[in-house]
């Protein structure tokens, strides 16, 4: 039976990525989207070109109300588009980057950082279990950061720290179902994240590519093929751990 993997944030930057990686290798996919539309149908689109089956979705992760009525549309669309009631992979991967030193940061910034990054995840999650079906995986999204300190991401990163914490005991009390839970934590790369400051800033680019023991930042391939290889059965046996995609930044 094919695999499905729900992926939120999956319109654009490593999220698209992910999707397609995962239809490459033969994978359909349930993707969120926040607010555009029209990547998520691109992403769509490009899916259904490799043979595979898609749906977009709209979800604010950081919108908790909005869950159970989300949770009713995964269901229908599994109905509808795969004549199932769920779903094999869950990748927590929607976010947003917020800088600012810890001395400037708002309440405000705060708020929003661990509604999507943390209680986003925590419930979300919650909510979908009853779809998700036994054996299957989860892969919640963290960082480099909570290994290694860089100035303004401190909110982020302690949010992000959050989650890591929270994967092991998602671990822990889903094992009975045979459910694999992993953190993957990605160095820099380049996307549209924080406003695509390490994309389209040549200066911090170098700044983290001198960082990095392979010399380079991270692109999107880096992390989509990582989480697409650790959703098969090839990596069933790597649970509860904590991957980090870096390139050997900060060592």
């Amino acid at each position: 039976m094919t695999p499905i993997t729900l992926i939120t944030g999956g319109s654009r930057g490593l999220g698209r990525n992910m999707a397609l990686h995962i239809a490459r290798q033969g994978g359909d996919v349930i993707l969120t989207y926040q607010s555009r539309d029209a990547d998520a149908l691109a992403v769509v689109a490009e899916i259904e070109s490799l043979g595979r089956k898609a749906v977009a979705l709209q979800l604010d992760s950081g919108e908790v109300a909005s869950f159970a009525g989300f949770v009713d549309r995964v269901r229908s669309a599994l109905a509808d588009t795969w004549q199932r009631d769920t779903f094999n992979h869950l990748v927590n991967n929607a976010g947003h980057g917020d800088m600012g030193l810890i001395a400037e940061t708002t309440e405000a910034q705060f708020d929003r950082l661990f509604d999507v990054h943390v209680k986003g995840v925590f419930f979300l999650t919650q909510a979908l279990l009853p779809l998700l079906a036994d054996g299957g995986r989860i892969v919640n999204l963290s960082t480099g950061l909570t290994r290694f300190a860089f100035p303004g991401f401190g909110a982020y990163a302690a949010a992000k720290g959050a989650v890591e914490v929270l994967s092991l005991y998602m671990a822990k009390e889903l094992g009975s179902r045979g459910i694999g839970v992993n953190t993957v934590a990605p160095g820099a790369i380049e996307t549209d994240f924080g406003g695509g400051a390490v994309r389209d800033n040549a200066d911090l680019n170098a700044q983290f590519a001198g960082m990095t023991a392979l010399g380079r930042v991270g692109v999107p391939d880096d992390i989509g093929a990582m989480v697409a290889s650790l959703l098969t059965e090839n990596n069933r046996w790597i649970n509860a751990q904590r991957i980090e995609v870096s390139g050997g930044q900060n060592l």
